[in-house]
């Protein structure tokens, strides 16, 4: 087999390469993602998924003139690699490597920075519109999933879409649908019809030439075009798209790259918005990736030839949280549990099969989750809503307004907090803790280590309003196991007393704030270490008592400082102004988005790793004594 991957240097070097050799480029293509994601991890199934699709892509349009924005992004090795980033493939998802999803400023290629799902529509829509109203001329085409049409957010856009009107390309990948149910008969007529550049200029040609028809011309114009709607949605199950004045061809094998073409250059002539309905399927081409997706999503290395996944050893404080809700769930018929598409992901497939009826998959959906939580809690259940920090925030309102402010017992089991690596800036969790602090009724707590992230389900089952409990993505600490005292509402714990100096740390920071303490040990330094426990409310007994033996107190939080904890401590003592105030000094992210890259090199970088928060304390201190 000949290299052709060697003759693509930059983008549009594919339209190079002879039509008879596309089949062995997209093999070699294959061969190049599945031996980089082994070694270094990545989004295996979706991208081998859209091989195909993305070379005719490539084909038909012309780059960086053309925009492509692909839905959430995690599928775009494949586009990378045709605009001349293959050699950067050793460095994926690695700091100062490249990202696992467009970056405009990787390439001027990536029209948008995506990174969520259901996005892509809207911001295809946009780049449309300011193309008419610049009076440009370019294709604007937009990827999503079937997965990802379940967001209300495509659903806003697509309304959009028909008012606007603008030539506009959705590929709807559709990569859970059999080609043998779709693919044949009636259906495979239609679509050879529809995709005969005739037919869509006679569509047009017919209504614009009625209109043209003085008095008669509309009415008449009108009732063809309803008799033809009526027409087609007997014939075909696409009428959806039709119905809101998309057109829609289809469906195509998503892997038969000459279908795909013809598809694309059909719908590039359209001067309407046009859906391409394309059939494909994940990990297609490796036999472990197609036979369990899910599992080869995003995978951390693994050995080709067995399929076999590198795993961390113990268990997670995704598994954690699993294994607590079930042994909650069995006792109490009131709890029932909540995810936005991700039962694996957060842990909830395992209560998934033990009580089926209790648990609620509603799609990549997290503001209706949100509310359809709190109905189920206005009606007397018990909700768990299970879901990734970064995530949450696409529920951001409806927390507000339809669980904290009538004080609903809805609970928020907020996975991945903190920093998560290397997915980069749209999914570090980092946030959370500032947009949920500032909620009235909402309470906030993080546990220590995996004892305590039980001790705090358990109590989360009889708090009667809003609570969200944060925990870290990867394997769970399991230190401090002796020091367990009960969880009580908005109180701390004290873990090491010292004097001086004083750590309130939140989660998963008391580890570090421990491992702080035995650096400040060797300096002379005995400080207090105290797991703050609850974010919201604080602990102020323990704040004013601190300020009678400490003259400095440092607060520790992997999240943003700005609305996080340390800025409440300190609000707390400003508004104390008759207590002795310590010295505060807050550690945690400063005010900037964090890139892609390992927790531990990010945590250096940030400066909240143990030996650079050690540092701070040490300088700081030695300021005021």
């Amino acid at each position: 087999m000949s290299d052709l991957l060697k003759d693509i240097q930059k983008a549009n070097d594919i339209k190079n390469i002879l039509p008879e050799k596309y089949g062995e480029l997209a093999q070699e293509i294959r061969d190049f993602i599945i031996q980089s994601v082994s070694e270094t991890g990545g989004h295996l199934a979706s991208n081998l998924g859209v091989v195909e699709l993305t070379m005719a892509l490539h084909l038909c349009l012309d780059f960086p003139k053309d925009k492509l924005i692909w839905d959430v992004g995690h599928q775009s090795y494949t586009h990378k690699i045709l605009t001349g980033r293959k050699d950067a493939f050793g460095g994926l998802r690695s700091y100062g490597g490249i990202s696992g999803f467009p970056k405009q400023k990787e390439s001027d290629c990536d029209a948008f920075d995506t990174g969520h799902s259901s996005t892509s529509i809207s911001a295809a829509l946009g780049y449309a519109k300011a193309r008419d109203l610049a009076g440009e001329h370019y294709t604007v085409a937009a990827v999503i999933g079937d997965g990802s049409m379940t967001g209300g957010m495509a659903y806003e856009a697509l309304n959009n879409v028909a008012r606007l009107n603008s030539g506009l390309i959705i590929i709807l990948n559709d990569n859970k649908m059999s080609i043998s149910e779709n693919v044949g008969g009636f259906s495979k007529y239609l679509n050879d019809l529809r995709m005969r550049q005739s037919y869509v200029n006679l569509k047009d040609d017919v209504e614009t030439a009625l209109r043209r028809i003085p008095r008669i011309g509309d009415s008449v114009a009108e009732g063809v075009k309803r008799s033809k709607d009526s027409l087609k949605q007997m014939l075909m199950p696409n009428g959806f798209f039709e119905a809101l004045g998309i057109d829609y061809l289809g469906p195509i094998d998503g892997h038969d790259i000459r279908q795909l073409i013809r598809g694309i250059t059909v719908a590039k002539r359209s001067r309407r918005p046009i859906v391409l309905h394309v059939l494909t399927k994940k990990g297609r081409g490796y036999e472990p990736a197609e036979n369990s997706p899910s599992d080869f999503h995003g995978v951390g290395k693994f050995d080709v030839p067995t399929g076999e996944i590198a795993g961390a050893s113990g268990q997670s404080y995704t598994d954690v949280f699993s294994m607590s809700l079930c042994r909650l769930a069995k006792n109490d018929e009131r709890i029932v549990a909540v995810t936005a598409a991700m039962p694996d992901g957060t842990g909830l497939s395992k209560f998934a099969r033990k009580y089926p009826e209790r648990f609620f998959d509603v799609g990549i959906a997290e503001g209706h989750a949100v509310t359809f939580a709190a109905g189920m809690a206005a009606g007397g259940l018990k909700p768990y809503v299970a879901v990734y920090s970064s995530f949450l925030q696409r529920g951001f309102d409806q927390i507000i307004h339809d669980v904290c402010i009538q004080k609903l017992p809805v609970v928020f089991c907020v996975d991945r907090a903190g920093l998560v690596g290397a997915d980069g800036e749209t999914h570090q969790g980092i946030l959370d803790l500032s947009y949920l602090n500032m909620m009235p009724n909402m309470t906030i707590c993080a546990p220590k280590n995996k004892y305590e992230l039980f001790d705090m389900m358990k109590f989360s089952r009889d708090f009667d309003g809003p609570i969200a409990i944060r925990y870290p993505r990867g394997q769970a600490y399991d230190g401090l196991k002796a020091q367990r005292s009960p969880v009580v509402y908005g109180k701390s714990e004290l873990l090491k007393k010292g004097s001086e100096i004083a750590v309130l740390a939140v989660g998963s920071m008391v580890k570090t704030a421990m491992a702080v303490r035995e650096i400040l040990a060797q300096e002379g330094l005995c400080i207090t270490v105290i797991n703050a426990r609850f974010v919201k409310p604080l602990d102020g007994e323990m704040l004013e008592k601190l300020t009678e033996d400490h003259k400095m107190v440092v607060t520790m939080e992997e999240n943003m400082l700005n609305g996080g904890f340390g800025q409440s401590v300190g609000a707390w003592y400003d508004a104390h102004d008759d207590i002795r105030r310590p010295k505060l000094l807050n550690i945690g992210i400063n005010d900037v988005y964090v890139e892609h890259g390992s927790v531990e090199v990010l945590q250096k970088l940030l400066k909240i790793d143990e030996v650079s928060a050690a540092e701070k304390i040490k300088a700081q201190y030695r300021k005021i004594v």
